[in-house]
């Protein structure tokens, strides 16, 4: 794995499309990175970097409180090197990219799919024959890149194939063949991913100032 394989516009791409996925607002250029500002509970704006840099350490000099994280394309020691004392990493994740394997579907049994789709936005949900949510997901689409997002399988329906189905799913939204599918994933996500054929581009890291949620 290369950590040089995430470039700035393959990174603004990836996370224009996922701010239309998650009605943010768009990613805007700042310390020689991307910022986008979430303000949401969890967070009031994130940077996202491509690479470590002069830009990146001086950000973190300038925040002094939680909910700012900081992320970048790179592994959780490059990240904490650049920042001040106090700053803490979070579960660490990975930015892959799919290699265009075509997805084989698994047999649904009892579950039915239902699907929402609009001018750049699909999302999946399968539902379990009790009507429960089983698992959902979200794909978002631009000229630049075809993303997946919040691919979330419930504890008691896992090992089902769903997440695979999902997928599928959603892959079959893309309209334009050309244009790459990415996605940032877990631990548990990449292991899935890899087994579909993706590739691991770069690990994708992420610090904050901990601390409780701002009154």
């Amino acid at each position: 794995m290369g950590e040089d394989q995430v470039d700035d516009s393959l990174l603004l791409a990836w996370l224009t499309a996922r701010s239309i996925a998650r009605g943010l607002p768009a990613p805007v250029a700042d310390h020689g990175g991307f910022r986008v500002d979430t303000k949401s509970e969890a967070e009031v704006r994130r940077w996202l970097f491509s690479r470590a840099g002069t830009g990146l350490a001086a950000l973190a000099r300038s925040i002094d409180a939680p909910r700012h994280p900081i992320k970048l394309c790179g592994d959780g020691d490059t990240l904490l090197a650049a920042l001040p004392e106090g700053w803490q990493l979070h579960a660490q994740n990975w930015f892959m990219r799919s290699s265009g394997t075509p997805v084989a579907l698994p047999d649904l049994g009892d579950y039915r799919i239902e699907t929402t789709s609009g001018e750049a936005v699909t999302e999946v949900r399968i539902m379990a024959a009790s009507g429960d949510l089983a698992a959902s997901g979200y794909a978002a689409e631009t000229d630049d890149a075809f993303v997946y997002d919040r691919i979330v399988t419930m504890p008691e329906h896992r090992r089902k194939g769903l997440g695979t189905m999902l997928m599928a799913v959603l892959g079959h939204a893309k309209r334009c063949p050309e244009t790459p599918e990415l996605l940032v994933a877990t631990d548990d996500g990449r292991a899935l991913y890899t087994r579909l054929g993706w590739q691991t581009l770069s690990s994708y890291s992420t610090a904050s100032i901990p601390g409780r949620l701002d009154q």
